[in-house]
């Protein structure tokens, strides 16, 4: 999209009163407005209906949703008491129902003009999406520029969808010029390039009706409620000529795109990924599995080979996290060298990443499975969701090689008088390298030694994960 045509579409959305795009956003018909609260005192005639956000309810295929939208043509979506009063309200009518709630966020803060009422709307607002947290899914589209607490509304809901044209900050660029000196853009503050790479956003689209699209197949794969099971839907087998191991290769130091392995064993080969953007070495993502929804997390050898680094772990930790408050089963591909070593990455808190990963899927209740692909080595084995660590089922494909680390490299620290005695280093570590691989870091000898539970035709991934969701789910 052209610059020119992204202006002309965002001054389409804009002038599209809030209470049309809520009804964009439901399935036809279904949206009823819900009465605001009251207008500001503070703003006397000048207040309109609503103090500038719509509020409603309606249904996103056939399920009950929570609405509101923000008005940026009144008084730049600023936030008031009323204007927050009425967000607070769909928030708590939503915890009552187990309900997900969608927030179309455009708002220039806290309104100046009232002071201290406003700030305390904001601290509502967000206690409200804290305990809303516990209930239901909470998704926020930002479409234009949302500043101060504008930002920080949206971060406390479970997913934030960017439309190109949108700029999120907590400081703007004249405050960060006149405390800095620092000339920046909104763009280059806060728009959808950079929250992609940082983890506040997860997800974006080209304008706002792709972001309602984006939105509508999101909260498809989400649960109504926490406290309830989403029923499967019929399955959707992948597209034909999709082998999950076609474009895997042998060699360890070999690339692939690990996504091209998720989309042939989910249904239709529909993968919906999240935060792509960041640590593009860990991926995560949604979909279904014979109909069922699942978390997909899986190493990315694409990029850095698949080791884990602090911000990876980061981000699959907190995709855990989510996915054991949705209720939703875990399926984690693994593909991995390790962890990444180095002094940046030590002084960049790697164990404390990692340790957080470790402790998520520790603590996580929902049934959990792993399919070791190629290769896994040293803590990432355990931190990968290994089977000590709590995975109810580990898979691995017959060429996997799994242990403390690479042969060559054990090798050199086990033989290493042997290879520095040797007439020819290179055909002696060769040989001794097969030797060790050959014993101890084969599919089947971790199986024989209870670490994985099955060596699976990669062909039968599929199928083998479709019954371990069903055994574990009880269906």
């Amino acid at each position: 999209m052209t610059g020119l045509a992204l202006r002309e579409e965002t001054a389409l959305d804009r002038a599209r009163q809030p209470a049309e795009r809520l009804e964009e956003l439901c399935d036809p018909g279904s949206f009823a407005q819900l009465r605001t609260e009251a207008r500001s005192p503070h703003l006397g005639p000048r207040a309109a209906a609503g103090d500038g956000v719509a509020t409603g309810a309606g249904r996103v295929g056939g399920r009950p949703v929570f609405c509101y939208a923000q008005d940026p043509s009144f008084m730049g979506g600023s936030l008031g008491v009323a204007h927050a009063d009425s967000i607070v309200r769909v928030m708590r009518l939503a915890a009552r129902a187990g309900t997900p709630v969608v927030g179309l966020i455009e708002s220039g803060g806290a309104r100046l003009q009232e002071g201290h009422g406003a700030l305390a709307g904001y601290g509502r607002i967000f206690r409200a999406s804290v305990e809303l947290s516990r209930r239901a899914p909470q998704i926020s589209i930002v479409t234009g520029v949302s500043a101060g607490g504008g930002a920080y509304s949206p971060a406390l809901t479970d997913f934030v969808v960017m439309t190109e044209g949108a700029r999120m900050f907590l400081t703007g660029p004249q405050i960060v010029h006149e405390a800095l000196g620092e000339q920046v853009s909104m763009e280059e503050l806060g728009g959808p390039r950079v929250h992609s790479r940082n983890g506040v956003c997860q997800l974006v689209a080209p304008d706002l009706a792709d972001a309602m699209v984006t939105t509508r197949e999101l909260l498809a794969l989400l649960p109504q409620c926490f406290e309830d099971d989403q029923p499967p839907l019929s399955p959707a087998a992948p597209p034909t000529g999709m082998a999950p191991d076609a474009s895997v290769p042998v060699e360890a130091r070999k690339v692939y795109d690990v996504r091209d392995v998720a989309r042939a064993i989910v249904d239709g080969g529909r993968f919906l990924e999240l935060s792509a953007a960041w640590a593009p070495n860990m991926v995560t993502g949604l979909a279904r599995i014979d109909g069922r929804p699942v978390g997909v997390l899986a190493n990315q050898p694409r990029r850095l080979g698949g080791v884990i680094d602090a911000v990876a772990a980061e981000k699959a930790a907190m995709f855990v996290d989510s996915c054991d408050r949705f209720g939703l089963p875990l399926t984690v591909l693994v593909d991995t060298p390790g962890f990444m070593p180095g002094t940046r990455q030590e002084a960049g808190g790697v164990i404390r990443h990692g340790a957080s990963l470790l402790r998520a899927f520790a603590a996580a209740r929902i049934p959990k499975v792993t399919v070791i692909l190629r290769k896994a080595y040293g803590g990432a084995v355990i931190t990968m969701n290994s089977r000590d660590l709590g995975a109810d089922l580990v898979f691995a494909w017959p060429q996997a090689e799994i242990g403390i680390m690479a042969a060559r490299q054990a090798v050199g620290i086990v033989h290493r008088r042997e290879l520095a005695a040797a007439e020819d280093r290179d055909d002696a570590l060769a040989e001794l390298a097969a030797g060790y691989a050959d014993e101890h870091l084969t599919a089947d000898r971790a199986a024989s030694a209870g670490f994985v539970d099955e060596v699976i035709d990669p062909l039968s991934t599929r199928e083998r994960l479709a019954w371990a969701l069903a055994t574990l789910e009880g269906r």
